[in-house]
Order: C-alpha cells, then sequence, then structure tokens
C-alpha cells in the first residue's frame, strides 16, 4: 500500500472529526439561549409564540453567515416588526429599559429597546461581546415644522466594532435612520458615552478603557442583563 493510501483513512477520519465539531460549535451557538424559558417568558409576558419564532429562525439561520448579514439581517427584522412607542405609553413609566421578549411581547418599544433587542440577538449570533457597544448619543433632528432648524434629543444606538482593540471605524445600527452607515457618516450623532456586558466606557472610541466598577456604575443596565438571564438569556 502506497504512502498515499494509508493516508486516506486518516484524512478521511479527520474531515469527518472536523465536520463534527463544526457541527457542534454550530449547534452551541443555536443554543446559546434556553428556548423552553423563552417559551415561558413570552407566553407570561402575553406575548405571541409566532413572535418567539420569527426570532428564533432569525437567529438560526444566521449564525454562520457573514458578520454584514447579521448586522442588516438583525437591523431590519427589529426595525420592521417592533413599532416606536416611549415608555409611558409601553409601561406606565417614565423611563424602563425591556428585555428582548419584553419588547417582542409588546411589538413596540423606544430606542433603548431597540438598542437592546438588536445586541442580545448578535450575541446570541456568536457576535463577540468587545465588538458590540450599546452607545448614549445627542442626536440632532431636524424640525419639520417648516420654521428650519433642528432640537437635540438623548437616543441610543448601537455599534459594531470591527477591530475593537483600535481606532477602526464603527458601523451604526439605528432606528432613527434605518440604513447602516460608518460613524463618519452620522454628522447627526454626538456620542456621550458607551456600555456593553463587560463595562462601561467614556466616549465611544474603539480602543477605550472600561472605567472602575464595571456595569455596577450603570444599574439599569445591570438589572436588565439579570431580567434578561432569567428569562433564558
Amino acid at each position: 500500500m502506497s504512502s498515499r493510501s494509508r493516508q486516506l483513512p486518516v484524512l478521511n477520519k479527520l474531515s469527518k472529526l472536523a465536520f463534527c465539531v463544526s457541527a457542534l460549535c454550530m449547534l452551541l451557538t443555536v443554543n446559546a439561549f434556553d428556548f423552553p424559558r423563552l417559551q415561558a417568558s413570552i407566553k407570561a409576558l402575553g406575548g405571541t409564540q409566532q413572535a418567539l419564532n420569527e426570532w428564533q429562525k432569525l437567529v438560526k439561520a444566521n449564525t454562520t453567515t457573514s458578520i454584514a448579514v447579521k448586522l442588516q439581517t438583525v437591523n431590519d427584522f427589529f426595525n420592521q416588526k417592533i413599532s416606536y412607542a416611549e415608555d409611558q405609553e409601553v409601561w406606565g413609566v417614565p423611563d424602563y429599559w425591556a428585555t428582548p421578549m419584553e419588547t417582542l411581547a409588546k411589538g413596540k418599544g423606544d430606542c433603548e429597546d431597540f438598542v437592546i433587542a438588536k445586541y442580545f440577538t448578535l450575541r446570541s449570533m456568536n457576535v463577540p461581546d468587545n465588538q458590540l457597544r450599546l452607545i448614549y448619543v445627542k442626536a440632532r433632528i431636524e424640525n419639520t415644522d417648516g420654521t428650519g432648524g433642528s432640537t437635540q434629543q438623548a437616543h441610543m444606538i448601537l455599534a459594531y466594532y470591527p477591530s475593537p482593540s483600535t481606532d477602526g471605524e464603527p458601523l451604526v445600527l439605528d432606528n432613527l435612520n434605518t440604513e447602516i452607515h460608518p460613524a463618519s457618516q452620522r454628522k447627526d450623532l454626538t456620542p456621550i458615552f458607551s456600555f456593553n456586558s463587560q463595562g462601561v466606557f467614556s466616549g465611544a472610541a474603539a480602543n477605550a478603557v472600561a472605567g472602575a466598577g464595571g456595569t455596577s456604575r450603570l444599574s439599569r443596565w445591570q438589572d436588565l442583563l439579570e431580567r434578561a438571564r432569567r428569562e433564558g438569556f
């Protein structure tokens, strides 16, 4: 038997092993959340099974797609499925950060709810946490009353950083401007601070260092992370 012939069974075994490992990684990624608990959560919140099924289908279909496809499909999904509404209308309080299941159950939310839902969904698609940040900004809103000029309002966006440890330019996912643009093209936004599950950052620079105290500095975010875990994330 030639050395090439002896190598074939070994290569075949390695190929099968690589396929199994790949399949296992895909399975682990898709099941990064507890689906039965999410089912119970959305039902308890008065949401529909269809809303959860559509969300799960989105995650499963895009777990192994390119980052460009992940960002686009997630941005479009929530911008199209969720209607904008103030917290007072939805929750009866001036300010409330909803979990993704709460937002899906209600079918509406404010800018923070859009961003939170997109963040958790991309994390479920295995997008690294250090490449995603929720960013508080001042947004310049052009007046539509015919008087010209603009006003500033507090707003939140989600940013994806292709190079999280350098000065690489992030891409902006937003519900005001539904197209994904590099940050430099969003002249209407002025970053204030950013955060993810790793910490809170001054400004939005890719190489910013998280401040002392971690996410405990932002109690509303800490509370939301805990509620999302209880729901099945």
